[in-house]
């Protein structure tokens, strides 16, 4: 029995639009990631240096920064709150341009500026698996995800 050509389209518009919604959610994840990520990443020229923890409200925790290659000291910088801040910690940063806010560098800081992204790998495995009907790609990219996340984690 021949499938008919509007079966067919409807096959095709079905996994065109499944695919566009798998790179929305790819695209929203990167650019969401590089927004930290690429002070990580593209550190090069910028103020380095050490972030004592003095305290953490719902979002960011805040205090002293001290320079390692010769900057200006400021008695308050801030940075994103993560799981593993608690007052006392100290941990190497680099300085967004122009501003009072710091991003965590190495590893740890690596890792947590591309958490966004694992989220995104996540959802699009599911929709690649269950949408587009390909298991192994979609378990493959919602394991990558996953990856991500706990690496994240076990560094942190």
């Amino acid at each position: 029995m021949k499938r008919s050509t509007s079966h067919r389209a409807v096959q095709y518009g079905r996994s065109a639009a499944l695919g566009c919604v798998v790179l929305l959610l790819l695209v929203a994840g990167v650019l969401s990631s590089w927004d930290s990520a690429h002070h990580v990443v593209l550190a090069k020229g910028r103020e380095h240096g050490t972030m004592t923890v003095t305290g953490c409200g719902s979002e960011v925790c805040t205090g002293p920064y001290t320079p390692s290659d010769g900057g200006s000291a400021r008695s308050r910088v801030s940075v994103d709150k993560s799981v593993a801040a608690k007052k006392g910690d100290r941990f190497p940063v680099v300085v967004k341009p122009d501003t009072f806010e710091v991003v965590r560098t190495g590893t740890p800081g690596f890792l947590h500026a591309w958490v966004p992204l694992g989220g995104a790998l996540i959802l699009a495995g599911l929709v690649i698996g269950g949408g587009l009907r390909l298991p192994r790609v979609g378990w493959g990219t919602g394991l990558a995800g996953g990856a991500l996340l706990v690496a994240t984690f076990i560094a942190l």
